[in-house]
Formats: C-alpha cells, structure tokens, sequence
C-alpha cells in the first residue's frame, strides 16, 4: 500500500483493526492517515454501520479516537478485512476473456498440459465475438444456439451469456483475511491463480454502501475437473481477501466510479518471477446493480448484508515453468492488486493448511462485543 498515496486524502473509508486492548476488532474511520476508533453501541460491527442511512455523515460526526496511524496498523499486521458479519458471495464468468478460459479449464478436465492446446481450439472457434455481448439478450441467445451446433457449449458459456449469472459462497462471515495476511491454496492444487476483483458492499436492503478490493483465490485445476468441486477450489482457509478498506459511497465516490474502474495486479515470486496483470470493469457483460438484484431480493434475503465479488477480466495464460501450462502459484509470492480509487490489497501466498487458523467466528466476536458493553 502507498500510505503517501493522495488515494486515501479524499474519501470515506472505513475498516477493521485488531485492538490487542480489547482482544478482539475495533471499527476505524481513516482521517488524514490516522486510523479512529468509531466503534459504538450505535455501530459495533461492520454490518450495523452499512445498515445506517447517514453511514457517512454519521462517521464525520464521530469525535476523534486516533487508534494508530495507518502506516503503523499495516506495517504490525492489525489490518482485518473491512466486513465482518456479511455473507461473502461472488459471481463467475462476467468476462468475456475469463469466460473463455474458464471453458478451457473444463475442456482440459483440470489438466494444465492440455491447456494451450484446448485454448487454441477454443480462441479458433469463439474468437473475440463474445466481448461485446449483453448477457441474456437476444443476441447471446442467437451465439448460444450457434456454439451448440458446433459441439463446444459449456455450462460456462450458460452463466456468462445466458440470462442467469452465478452467484455463488465465498467464504463465510468472519473469514476473509486482509491487508498483508496470507492467502491460502488448498495442498492438492497444482494449477492456481489470484483474481483481483472489485467488491462490493450491500446491506440488507440491497443497497450498495461502498466498494473494497478482493482477491477471489482460484484453484483452476479443482473447477476443471467438476464445477461440482467449485466449493472445494473457493471456499478454504485464507482463500478469501478483502480490503485494505471499504470506501463508502458519497459526494467523491459513487457505483460509476465502480462501473469504469481499473485494476491492476501484480505477482512476485520468491525465484525471481514477475506477473502483471490489469481487469477492467468497462469491459463486464452485467451491470453491477444487476449482479446485486440476482443475489438479493424476495427470492434471497441478507439479514446481515453480503458482500459481492464481481468477477475478474484477468486470466493469466504466461507460462511460469513449463511451455504450454500457463500461470501457477509458487509458495511466497506477493499479490498485490490496485486500484486508483480503492488503494492496494497485499497479500503473500501459503497453503491454507499453513496460515493461521480461522478461529476468530461469529460466536466469538459476539462475546466480545458484550463483554465490551457494546451490545
């Protein structure tokens, strides 16, 4: 994170600290490079603040309790992900160039060294014409019944052109990891890579509060061989990031700001290896706000919020070690993905079995909010 950054000078942004003097997480308003304290028995969680109306007036209205400054908070490790009782959602398949190769990751049943020969075949037939699609109108219909007449339809193909999107879990409340903590790889994938995403933060109503940066963890190999593993290739321990802030909605920020960002990603590894990437949310076939309606709404409801990952355009096809398998993970890299508007998301690579344990829940944080008198 570039803590000098003029990013962070103008802004709402707020976030989770872990307080060692409560020995459990504390709410912080960023001002002017110092981190304070606004939790309260008015917003004692994440979820409680996105629920108000006046989130941000209420914030610039909040005395200053200077906790630390940031630039301390994320050189000690404190940084939490920003939410915390929200269920964690994410969509696949939004992009166009990440459809595609998630079509090549089930075509190779999970096998990078047939990768780049299904991808070949694959470009060969689709080409670019999927780019400029509106999911669900009549024109991917049309596309649709042609891919089938050519033998190479894919339930990828379904959710990135049809009408329905997926929506699938994450991670569990009180999971993700933030700023500068590990993410971790489940042990039996060899073929893996980051996602660098756009989250988004909805409270119960459906309302979008404000926006943060994710990495959505991906274990390629698992998927290909059956979107029946997608639970087991997403949701471990460590594999969901969020962060280093959410930036709430207001006069500076809005969801157009959503809709036209950039993010760039960075990748590297302890041998030397370096990997940059960029996804841009110009080129998303689904309007936010659409992704949000099919989460959220008579048919499902969020008592506590969610926050929802969009999707990434970013796909890495560089070859790492051996022609032909594309980009994996090694044990030590440094993600970084960025944004101009949101900051930078920092986090180095394990195996989930090697970071630390989640065992800070819901039953947890809950205790420590009464025994704080903040419940």
């Amino acid at each position: 994170m570039d803590l000098n950054n003029e990013i962070f000078a103008t802004g709402t942004f707020v976030g989770r600290v872990w307080s060692t003097e409560d020995d459990g997480p504390a709410i912080v308003h960023l001002r002017r490079g110092i981190l304070h304290d606004v939790t309260s028995k008015q917003s004692p969680t994440m979820r409680d603040l996105l629920e108000r109306d006046d989130a941000v007036a209420w914030l610039n209205a909040q005395p200053d309790r200077p906790l630390m400054a940031l630039a301390d908070a994320a050189a000690s490790g404190v940084l939490l992900a920003p939410n915390d009782l929200q269920a964690v959602k994410a969509c696949g398949v939004t992009f166009a160039r990440s459809m595609i190769e998630r079509v090549i990751e089930e075509k190779a049943a999970g096998n990078p060294d047939l990768a780049e020969t299904m991808r070949k075949k694959v470009t060969a037939l689709i080409g670019d014409s999927l780019r400029n699609l509106k999911a669900g109108s009549p024109e991917a219909a049309k596309v649709k019944a042609a891919l089938i007449e050519e033998g190479i339809w894919s339930q990828y193909l379904e959710v990135g052109i049809g009408p329905d999107a997926e929506v699938f879990s994450k991670a569990q409340p009180m999971a993700s990891v933030g700023y500068g903590a590990d993410v971790g790889l489940h042990p039996i994938s060899r073929w893996n890579n980051p996602e660098p995403e756009i989250v988004l933060a909805v409270n119960s109503r459906g309302e979008v509060k404000g926006a943060a940066l994710g990495n959505d963890v991906n274990l390629r190999d698992v998927e290909g061989r059956s979107a029946l593993l997608l639970g087991k290739a997403k949701d471990n321990n460590a594999s969901c990031s969020i962060g280093p802030f959410i930036r709430l909605f207001d006069e500076t920020y809005s969801i157009d700001d959503v809709r036209n960002a950039d993010l760039d990603l960075a990748v590297e590894g302890e041998d030397g290896f370096k990997l940059s990437g960029k996804s841009s949310m110009k080129e998303i076939s689904r309007d936010p706000l659409d992704l949000v309606a099919q989460t959220i709404g008579r048919h499902h409801q969020y008592p506590d919020g969610f926050m929802l990952f969009m999707g990434t355009l970013f796909a890495p096809v560089e070859d790492r070690d051996h022609k032909g398998q594309g980009f994996t993970h090694k044990l030590g890299d440094v993600v970084t993905i960025s944004n101009g508007h949101l900051g930078s998301l920092v986090n180095t690579v394990r195996l989930s079995t090697e970071c630390a344990a989640w065992t800070f829940g819901t039953r947890a944080l809950m205790s420590n909010l009464a025994r704080r008198g903040l419940l």
